[in-house]
């Protein structure tokens, strides 16, 4: 706000704040498959931030108006939305995260801009502490009663090689996370599901009798990442696999550029790598896994980003399964960072999450989003955990909606106040 307010080049101002914080913090998308489409990513979504060249019209109250409105659009739109720079989930660490249990993520990028705006008044010797008042939410305790608990194995298998063809011998991811499976069932045998990865299974088995024969060899409920093949259908799948029965949900939320590619013969002459990915078909409803008293809604890598999903989830379930595999982006910041996204998505609806990569991290995080446990990057290993079960639903789930409507209500009436903005 500071360097805006002081700029005589405004619009120039705001294209290289944007386009400068999108490329550092995008840059994992250019491990494998260059610059060229990690720099338009990156353009494309600086774009989105060219409305805050209205606070020269309206006051620098409402820069955190514009910005929250701009990173809604951006969550929906284009192709679904894409709200990885979501300003709330950089903030996981901070002390007043807890305040996404309330007024959900968007609430929480909004309390960082309005203090932001505080510090900035405060430069002008102006003190409108009022604006923060939605943080008096933090006095509140947050106690939620568990009904249960689950005792889970999280495997994270590993992938013989990173990249774009991280599974490029068949089966081989698959028998990485059966291996060590069966190791980790030795030292924890009495455990109620094994959680796989997404792609853990990497052939279909559905239609891989041998694959199929090594899934029904467990004795425990596994469930497991799997691309199925439904006659011309690609699906992205997560299958609670007993001998007896499979429950399949197909991934809704798929990745543009990564599960299909919107305006292909665009895309082709930008990417070299565009005809290799084939169009997923997506789902087109959640489904929730019953293991003994457990209700585990499985999300799917990309899905953490859809606000509908994530919370039609948690109404649903007493645990969040978040399987990924960060197989095709090395040993980058990607991990890390959805990781960050994880914890801001336990604490926003009040539950325990088992999240599970191929290649790490793999992480327990309780409701507070705070880290239980984690593995290391590009090691096969598991995790053995005791997670309560929560039923409760968070405010912001309870209320719904309310939470976005209450932040831009608020928004809007901070800026009225049109604080010091000079020309």
């Amino acid at each position: 706000m500071y360097a805006l307010n002081r700029s005589e080049k405004k619009f120039a101002s705001i294209a290289a704040f944007a386009l400068t914080y999108n490329l550092l913090l995008l840059h994992w998308s250019s491990i494998y498959v260059g610059a060229l489409p990690w720099v338009i990513l990156s353009l494309g979504l600086s774009l989105f931030y060219l409305p805050l060249i209205l606070v020269k019209r309206w006051g620098i109250a409402s820069y955190p108006l514009i910005f929250i409105i701009m990173e809604e659009v951006r969550n929906r739109f284009p192709f679904n939305g894409f709200g990885w720079a979501r300003l709330a989930y950089s903030q996981s660490d901070a002390p007043y995260a807890v305040l996404a249990r309330y007024g959900g993520a968007v609430g929480l990028s909004a309390i960082i801009l309005l203090i932001a705006l505080v510090l900035y008044q405060s430069s002008h010797h102006r003190f409108q502490i009022l604006v923060l008042l939605p943080l008096m939410v933090l006095i509140i305790p947050v106690n939620v009663q568990s009904t249960g608990h689950a005792r889970v194995l999280l495997i994270q298998g590993n992938v013989p090689t990173y990249g774009l063809d991280f599974n490029a011998r068949a089966t081989r991811v698959f028998k990485n996370h059966v291996a060590e499976s069966k190791k980790a069932l030795v030292q924890h045998p009495n455990v109620d599901f094994l959680l796989w990865p997404e792609n853990a299974v990497d052939v279909d088995p559905f239609t891989n009798g041998k694959v199929k024969n090594v899934l029904d060899s467990f004795t425990t409920p596994l469930i497991v990442g799997a691309v199925v093949q439904r006659d011309a259908q690609v699906l992205n799948t997560s299958i609670l696999w007993t001998k007896d029965a499979k429950v399949v949900y197909t991934k809704q939320h798929l990745t543009p550029y990564g599960e299909y590619i919107p305006m292909r013969s665009l895309a082709r002459r930008i990417s070299p790598f565009v005809d290799n990915v084939s169009d997923f078909t997506p789902g087109d409803v959640s489904k929730v896994f019953t293991v003994g008293t457990a209700q585990i809604s499985p999300i799917i890598c990309f899905e953490l980003l859809d606000d509908r999903i994530v919370e039609t989830a948690a109404k649903n379930s007493n645990i969040l399964a978040v399987q990924t595999n960060s197989a095709t982006f090395g040993k980058s910041a990607e991990s890390a960072q959805q990781l960050a996204i994880t914890r801001i998505r336990a604490i926003e609806h009040s539950r325990n999450v088992l999240s599970v990569s191929t290649t790490g991290y793999s992480a327990v995080i309780d409701y507070r989003g705070k880290i239980e446990q984690v593995t290391k990057m590009a090691v096969a290993t598991n995790i053995y955990a005791k997670v309560d079960l929560i039923s409760e639903q968070s405010p912001r789930d309870r209320y719904g909606d309310w939470a976005l409507i209450a932040t831009l209500l608020w928004l809007i009436l901070v800026a009225r106040q049109r604080c010091g903005y000079r020309r």
